[in-house]
């Protein structure tokens, strides 16, 4: 990871969502680095002192965006990516995730497959990620260290599940309960301001309520986030309702363990019900929208924007492996499909645009992850996360003249990582 300069000057083009949640196409201006944060945008720039200071001057062909975040990843199923897509989700946990995650149990392995994960994240513009690690306590504490060296802003989530699995795959909720807490010790003891602990249930199916309840109970004790899955799945759904028949929704289960919160972030959400999402939406926790992962394993098509005329906060996520690619970008143009399918499909249904998915990859992100006040835009005060993007490279070509808005469109839609030159999180160059 680069040392943080600092202060340091970036002259040029800018794309982001202000304050007010419009698309704010800057052509030309300078955005003062000091200790990682935005100290001032000057649009002048004959008002701006250079003298003493690391100033980068931005090509005509680019720009700069906000860091792109990912609501939703698995750290430890990248092995199996592109792997199991014949299958639906529950089959597709026993027969490939659940023997994979165990194998977490060796911290060698972890060691390097997490390192491969945080930087072919950081190479595709993640700069903060949203992790499940791994039911083992050393290796998930061994992804926060990877992060944590590479320079990447990530919450780092201990999976907790006391259901019985096939090869000791679980905890008891004594040992779920001891090893989260020292997880929790170890990640505050790395003492990085990038790197968070996250309460992590893998999903109702996983755990009893005893143990979401003791869940429930650290979360608010130490005012942590939480993540987890709900409503991804139909199959799943109805076990939901099964194994617990005296709550009202899969929502509700989750709201009687204690687990909505205005820090809590819900994987896919595909099936909520009004009444569900009024509980999320009054509760203040949000959906990070996974549209790659419910194509490949067959589990649905996500209305976005009802959720969001509902006045729920989302996000974006890879759903590594689920999904199949570690690519926020390859996620933004998944959710403009399936959109685009959900509009030509059902009535009085409008599909998202490519300002919209730019909101949730990036402020949009950061509200549904509550950093909303630290990252997400260029706004003075907050932490400098941005990709320099060049769109004369890779397929991206000059054979017309563009805007600058036509060009972040041409990045969506027909973009890869070639396109993102370098990444900064906190001010620190990590690409």
């Amino acid at each position: 990871m680069s040392l943080i300069l600092k202060e340091k000057i970036f002259i040029g083009s800018f794309i982001h969502i202000n304050k007010d949640g419009d698309l704010q196409i800057v052509d030309r201006a300078a955005i003062h680095i000091k200790d990682g944060k935005i100290y001032r945008i000057v649009s002048n720039l004959e008002l701006i002192d250079t003298k003493g200071k690391n100033t980068i001057v931005l090509s005509k062909n680019q720009f700069l965006i906000p860091g792109f975040i990912d609501c939703h990843i698995h750290a430890v199923q990248l092995p199996n990516i592109g792997i199991g897509y014949d299958k639906k989700l529950l089959n597709w946990l026993e027969t490939y995730t659940f023997p994979l995650e165990i194998r977490y149990a060796d911290e060698k392995y972890a060691k390097q497959v997490f390192n491969i994960v945080v930087n072919q994240t950081i190479k595709q513009g993640t700069t903060t990620a949203c992790y499940f690690a791994s039911l083992y306590s050393k290796a998930s504490v061994i992804l926060g260290k990877a992060a944590m060296d590479i320079g990447q802003r990530a919450f780092i989530g201990k999976l907790s599940m006391n259901e019985r699995l096939p090869n000791d795959y679980y905890e008891t909720t004594e040992k779920s309960i001891e090893n989260l807490n020292k997880f929790i010790e170890e990640i505050t003891n790395l003492n990085s301001p990038l790197i968070k602990p996250i309460i992590t249930p893998r999903f109702a199916l996983s755990c009893d309520m005893e143990l979401m309840k003791k869940l429930g109970k650290i979360a608010k004790e130490r005012n942590l986030h939480i993540q987890t899955h709900i409503s991804e799945n139909l199959d799943e759904v109805k076990e939901v309702r099964k194994k617990f028949p005296n709550c009202s929704s899969y929502a509700a289960v989750y709201n009687e363990a204690g687990l909505l919160t205005n820090k809590t972030v819900l994987a896919h959400g595909i099936y909520l019900s009004d009444d569900e999402i009024k509980l999320l939406v009054d509760h203040g926790s949000t959906v990070a929208h996974c549209p790659s992962s419910n194509t490949c394993l067959k589990s649905g098509l996500c209305d976005v924007q009802r959720l969001k005329q509902k006045g729920v906060k989302i996000g974006l996520g890879t759903d590594v492996s689920g999904g199949q690619s570690c690519s926020i970008l390859d996620s933004m143009r998944q959710a403009l499909q399936v959109s685009t399918h959900l509009s030509l499909t059902k009535e009085n249904c409008q599909a998202l645009n490519y300002k919209d998915v730019f909101h949730m990859a990036t402020i949009g992100g950061a509200a549904a992850l509550a950093i909303d006040d630290q990252v997400g835009n260029f706004q003075e005060g907050k932490e400098f996360d941005a990709l320099v993007i060049d769109t004369s490279v890779g397929i991206l070509n000059n054979l017309r003249d563009s805007t600058l808005e036509e060009r972040l469109q041409q990045f969506i839609y027909s973009g890869d990582d070639r396109n993102i030159v370098e990444v900064y999180v906190h001010g620190c160059k990590v690409k």
